[in-house]
């Protein structure tokens, strides 16, 4: 009997902790998709120095969803590429193709979370 215990405790310990992790992420992924679209909006407009910072705050909340994930989350690792890709454009000033590949990693970020 006291094995059965030990057996439904660690399971359910299991069952709330991963929820945990899982709940942080998708925290992350949703911080990283609004500054995702943010600087879509601000690329879209031709400003692409608020782009930029908007750009950069994503980038950081996205890799900390990865992180939570863990390293097998390739949509999150394309999403990480495509605004890595949105900062150097904006930092070229080149609002249309910053627009794009922010929209690609709004894209990579909602296939993450499916």
């Amino acid at each position: 009997m006291k094995m059965m215990t030990t057996i439904i405790v660690t399971g359910m310990w299991a069952l709330l902790s991963s929820t945990q992790v899982y709940a942080f992420a998708a925290c992350h992924v949703a911080e990283a998709m609004g500054h995702a679209g943010k600087a879509q909006a601000y690329a879209e407009m031709g400003n692409t120095k608020e782009a930029l910072q908007y750009a950069k705050e994503s980038l950081a909340h996205a890799k900390e969803a990865k992180n939570e994930y863990g390293e097998d989350n390739k949509h999150m690792d394309q999403a990480i590429k495509s605004l890595e890709e949105v900062i150097k454009q904006a930092s070229l000033n080149y609002p249309k193709i910053t627009a794009k590949h922010a929209e690609d990693a709004l894209s990579h970020m909602r296939d993450s979370c499916r």
